[in-house]
């Protein structure tokens, strides 16, 4: 796959992947746009830790609201446009969804994502990252933000299960399935150099990157 020839990448994974600091890596690389969740702006996403299913439908309509909005400028994008690397694919969106609404909020939520999602362009590469539950949870405890600490693990096993089921069917896009645990794109250039050369050799719609124990 040549990636600087890709318009729109998106790079996804659970909460602790590090999905977000590789966008930015990418983007930075490819001289690309990002386009990047917002979690600061979803004013009841604090209160969505502290009390799940008080909070559930209004922090996922209010990240429906914003992802819906930052794609529209996509629907628009064209071969003279800057390519465009974002941390978040709105097909995901309904996994978040299921696994936190009942469900007449979920048949809620259904239509108001129905009406509300963009035609927007398939992405030329989904990345989607993995890695052990135990290995999420240190990293959200190590990047420190607040609301983040007082999430329960067994939400983070099933949310990490969650995003196994989404992309062993998704087949809109070609993807790259990176266990993440031992690979550090941003400390380490020579790991983010192997992602490159995993990328430019896919030939199918499907691969794999796994650094092993001895990499």
């Amino acid at each position: 796959m040549d990636l600087a020839a890709s318009h729109y990448i998106v790079v996804e994974g659970p909460i602790g992947a590090g999905k977000t600091s590789l966008a930015r890596e990418l983007a930075l690389h490819l001289r690309a746009d990002t386009l990047l969740e917002k979690p600061e702006d979803n004013p009841f996403l604090a209160r969505f830790y502290a009390d799940m299913p008080r909070y559930a439908l209004p922090a996922q309509l209010t990240f429906l609201f914003q992802r819906a909005d930052q794609l529209r400028a996509l629907a628009q994008m064209d071969m003279f446009r800057r390519p465009t690397v974002a941390d978040f694919l709105l097909d995901k969106d309904p996994l978040f969804a299921r696994l936190n609404l009942n469900d007449d909020e979920y048949a809620l939520y259904d239509k108001v994502f129905q009406h509300l999602k963009p035609q927007t362009p398939t992405p030329d590469l989904v990345i989607y990252l993995q890695a052990p539950v135990g290995t999420l949870s240190e990293r959200v405890q190590r990047r420190g933000v607040d609301y983040e600490r007082t999430m329960p693990a067994d939400y983070l096993a099933r949310l990490a299960e969650g995003y196994t089921r989404f992309f062993y069917q998704y087949d809109e896009a070609p993807v790259l399935i990176v266990n993440s645990e031992r690979l550090n794109f941003v400390a380490n250039p020579d790991h983010f150099s192997l992602l490159l050369a995993r990328i430019a050799g896919m030939r199918s719609r499907r691969e794999f990157f796994n650094l092993g124990a001895g990499g």
